[in-house]
């Protein structure tokens, strides 16, 4: 494995609000390899959710992987969010002191990569990933309904 794209989403269901995430890895030619989606909780805004994607795909990435494999990939971690993606590539400020935190994990995440890069996709181009999101908050809200 040299090159992975990965899908990332993140949202909260209000503002804040339940939130989830949905994390779609794929190979060069862009065929699916692995999919998660992941309930995070209650109190969450979308963009920490966003965030929280991404931190989960880079840790996902070394478990499934494993470190020597991550040292020499190169990951492009495609999202609609333009928030995070300007924010990752440093051209708007972080003025948030969650997203702060955030922001720095997924840098000491990215020292075990070859190299990461973030782009931003339309909504249209990231469907899968924002279905994973879906789902997990639509079965959390069954659970809870079933308690």
């Amino acid at each position: 494995m040299r090159r992975i794209i990965i899908y990332t989403d993140g949202g909260s269901r209000g503002n804040p609000g339940k939130a989830a995430i949905g994390v779609v890895f794929c190979n060069e030619a862009g065929q699916e390899i692995k999919k998660f989606g992941e309930y995070l909780g209650d109190n969450l805004t979308n963009n920490e959710a966003e965030y929280q994607a991404v931190i989960f795909a880079l840790k996902k990435f070394k478990a499934l992987f494993g470190k020597k494999i991550a040292e020499v990939s190169e990951v492009e971690i495609r999202s609609d969010s333009e928030l995070l993606v300007k924010q990752m590539n440093g051209k708007y400020k972080l003025e948030n002191e969650k997203i702060q935190k955030f922001f720095i994990e997924i840098w000491n995440l990215m020292i075990d990569f070859k190299g990461v890069k973030f782009k931003a996709v339309p909504r249209e181009k990231n469907r899968e990933a924002d279905r994973l999101v879906n789902e997990a908050l639509d079965l959390q809200n069954f659970t809870q309904k079933l308690l």
